[in-house]
């Protein structure tokens, strides 16, 4: 054998190995991998900056406007829930249509230029009814949910892997070009693992390799998960991660963070739920100065939660406090300030992914982080201040730096403070309601309910018979009916007494009627679901009829053995009687789901023609349907409803229910929870929109409002030692330098919509107090500033404003000791 030869099997073992690290580059430049400091897309590192937007609670024609909002804010990633029970209702029926279409969502995403987390689940939580599961799940025999269960893991298993057939099919992963660059399986499964003990143990592996067998060509994350299997990513989930976040389980994986909490979500019987801005953004900086490499506010829009689909007690508004408001407008300055803090970290960027981490500790509340790449001069660093209440002053470098309470400074290029957590120089803003003139020409007519006994409803079983089963999750509402004899020595004699219905029930709510009279309501709360109704009733020798209505506010959403909460009444006494206390919950009892205008759809254009409808005057009785027609309200701004002597019940327009309202439920500021509802601009024609509502406890619907809502009202409260906004700075060539011609502070304005300044409403340079909507002028006070603002602002879109002593006070400064502020308040319009 010649050399040539002998050297061709080793020239072909060569070829075929450079051909399979040629294929498998390819795959990784295609794709996604991580090592220990982050996410690698597309063979780049990147820091990802994500919010969490819900395609059911908005519609699809708010999309594409809420996606360019997200990424004008400095976002790069969209991170979404997938919703098992909208999109399969009945075992085998599938729906992936309007508001349901989840690959339209995603490719919107996609063609944005952004990428997208997938949390499949299937059990999501999410304040959704039932956490996402389909009701028919709880009904197959044996089942245990989010267990080492064979039916569960069956169903669950076919769900998961049609979604990621279907995004395969639609090639919406990374590694298929797509934008989904992450997949996640479970959701907090950490909170219910201990109670199914090894089962738990088992099935998070099982769900684990399940997913990674799907071959994604992206990775798989578990949220709140100390335990997830390699290689799917633990990540975290809270307000402070860069402090609670003990860190992913292995060296090798990057820390993610999938819930950063911009509020709170609010129940019935909430007060307003608020997180600062300046907290976010702390937490944020802190996040990413400890090798944080992609964060997701979790909301960046809450949205609606439209007909019965919020869990067990949840508003129909759904974090509203977010940085796009329930209405899909900018919160300010939320969503300018986080802005800012995205635009501060990106300036850090190189340093960040490729700089080698150093920790000061000056004290326990002084602290300098800081990333350097060795013999370049790429240094990035964080300057952080942990006192809550007394400002610092920090030495780094040589260089001194003043530091507020409770607050991060950047330091992009290890000198120059871009930005400060606590230091907002973004614009302010305040929601506004206004009545629209074009919509609220309603008159209305009203249709009642009547209220079924025995005689229309048969008796079918010895005891009340449990809520969710009844229902099924088809309507909030179930009938329980039955017949009580009583004799005339039974009642009691003595004069003011009378007997008492007593209902334990587990809840959620219910209303009593007795002899088709209306006795009263009761209701749980979302801490303590079960309640006690007890109430005088008038009793009459003979039969008596015993109507209760039942309710449920939305299926639980959390905990173990989900499949095993039940509902409704357990235990029907009557009190006070001459014989003693009477226990009817053996008395035999029918049942009825729904609503007579439920089954005929009263809602609909075709259905309100099945109800014999009166004019409406004044309060009506309890159970009452109310109909009325609307035009759409004039302009383009989003529209709401308020109800204000309605008290609980649901709305539809044009057949689409905008979910439920509930005005007798107050918060401990003695408010509702909820008071104005959204319509969305897709549910309204131009004329004649069918509004229909339905009030469970009798109100009046003469004061119903149809509202257009806007943020116009724009404010700035910059003072002299702010800091210039960070926009004034990028990176060239690897270094810092500033893109404008003068860096310096200034407020800024800009109006919404492409909207004009029309009205400066309040401005002052001096000492001036208060929020945007409701400032005051202090004992220090330019007289010229509005005359100066007006000019750099009026009739704009945008403007700005410097603060410059000059400026303002050419007619003498009378505190010139003072470190003055500008604030202004400007309105917005066509």
């Amino acid at each position: 054998m010649g050399m040539e030869d002998q050297l061709r099997p080793l020239c072909f073992a060569l070829l075929s190995l450079l051909l399979l690290s040629s294929a498998v580059a390819a795959a990784k430049e295609k794709g996604v991998t991580y090592d220990g400091t982050s996410l690698i897309i597309k063979g780049k590192r990147e820091l990802l900056f994500s919010g969490s937007i819900h395609y059911p609670r908005s519609t699809p024609d708010m999309w594409p406007d809420l996606i360019r909002k997200a990424k004008a804010g400095g976002l790069n990633v969209i991170q979404t829930y997938v919703f098992w029970n909208v999109h399969e209702p009945e075992k085998g029926k599938f729906n992936f249509h309007g508001n349901n279409d989840l690959v339209k969502f995603i490719k919107l995403i996609g063609e944005n230029n952004m990428y997208v987390t997938l949390r499949v689940g299937p059990f999501i939580q999410a304040e959704w009814n039932h956490g996402g599961l389909p009701y028919w799940l709880r009904e197959v025999p044996n089942i245990i949910f989010r267990s080492d269960n064979p039916p569960f893991k069956f169903y669950m298993e076919n769900f998961v892997k049609m979604i990621i057939q279907m995004m395969k099919d639609e090639k919406l992963f990374a590694s298929q070009g797509g934008p989904i660059i992450l997949s996640q399986i479970e959701n907090e499964y950490n909170h219910v693992q201990r109670a199914y003990r090894d089962a738990g143990d088992r099935y998070v592996q099982w769900a684990g390799n399940m997913a990674e067998g799907t071959k994604t060509g992206v990775p798989w994350i578990m949220c709140k998960q100390t335990d997830a299997p390699d290689p799917v990513i633990n990540a975290c989930n809270g307000r402070h991660c860069g402090d609670t976040f003990t860190g992913p389980n292995r060296p090798y994986k990057p820390s993610l963070w999938t819930e950063n909490w911009t509020a709170q979500y609010r129940v019935w019987g909430d007060p307003p739920s608020q997180r600062a801005a300046e907290d976010i953004a702390y937490s944020v900086a802190r996040f990413f100065s400890k090798n944080g490499t992609l964060t997701n506010y979790y909301m960046y829009h809450g949205g609606t939660n439209f007909g019965r689909t919020s869990s067990i007690f949840t508003t129909t508004r759904y974090y509203d406090e977010a940085p796009l408001d329930e209405f899909g407008l900018q919160r300010e300055p939320k969503w300018s300030h986080l802005r800012d803090v995205h635009k501060a970290l990106k300036l850090c960027r190189g340093a960040l992914l490729s700089g080698v981490p150093h920790t000061i500790k000056i004290s326990d509340e002084l602290e300098i982080r800081y990333y350097e790449v060795p013999g370049t001069k790429t240094c990035s660093a964080f300057l952080t201040n942990n006192n809550t209440k007394i400002p610092q002053e920090i030495e780094f470098r040589g260089e001194k730096y003043f530091l507020p309470p409770r607050s991060i400074s950047i330091l992009p290029d290890c000198k120059t403070v871009v930005f400060n957590t606590d230091t907002i120089v973004s614009q302010h803003n305040s929601r506004n309601f206004g009545r629209s003139e074009k919509a609220n020409s309603m008159k209305w007519e009203v249709s009642s309910e009547v209220i079924p006994d025995t005689s229309k409803i048969s008796v079918d079983s010895k005891t009340p018979k449990e809520l969710y089963s009844l229902n099924k999750d088809t309507s909030d509402y179930a009938w329980y009916t039955t017949t009580l004899q009583v004799n005339p020595t039974d009642l009691p004699f003595k004069k003011g007494a009378m007997p008492i219905l007593r209902v334990a029930s587990l809840g959620h709510a219910l209303l009593a009627f007795v002899n088709g009279k209306y006795i009263g309501t009761g209701h749980g709360s979302h801490i303590e679901k079960s309640f006690v109704f007890q109430k005088p009733i008038n009793l009459r020798p003979g039969a008596n009829q015993i109507s209760l209505l039942a309710l449920t506010i939305g299926l639980p959403d959390s905990g173990a053995y989900m499949e095993h909460r039940f509902a409704g009444p357990r235990l029907v006494t009557i009190l006070g009687l001459n014989t003693g206390t009477l226990d009817l919950t053996l008395n035999g009892w029918g049942h009825q789901v729904g609503l007579n205008g439920e089954k005929v759809k009263a809602y609909t254009q075709g259905g309100s023609h099945r109800v014999q409808w009166t004019k409406s005057k004044g309060v009506s009785p309890p159970l009452s349907w109310f109909k009325t027609y609307f035009h759409a309200p004039e302009g383009k701004d989003p529209v709401a409803i308020r109800l204000p002597n309605m008290t609980k019940g649901m709305v539809w327009v044009n057949g689409k229910s905008i979910g439920r309202y509930w005005n007798t439920y107050l918060s401990p500021l003695l408010e509702p929870s909820q008071s104005e509802y959204h319509i969305p601009r897709a549910f309204i024609k131009p004329s004649d929109n069918l509004l229909v509502v339905f009030d469970e406890e009798g109100g009046n619907p003469e004061s119903i409002e149809i509202l257009t809502v806007n943020r116009d009202t724009i404010c700035s409260f910059i003072a002299e030692n702010h800091p210039p906004n960070v926009k004034s700075w990028g990176v060239k060539k690897r270094n810092m330098r500033p893109i404008v011609d003068e860096v310096r502070p200034a407020a800024r304005l800009q109006c919404a919509n492409h909207k004009r300044i029309v009205a400066i409403e309040f401005a002052s340079f001096g000492n001036p107090i208060g929020s945007c909507g409701n400032f005051m002028i202090g004992k220090c006070n330019s007289a010229i500033s509005k005359q100066v603002v007006e000019k750099h602002c009026l009739g704009k879109e945008s403007c700005e404003v410097p603060i410059e002593r000059n400026l303002f006070d050419k007619n003498g400064d009378g505190c010139p000791d003072l470190m003055k502020t500008l604030a202004i308040q400007a309105r917005c319009s066509h």
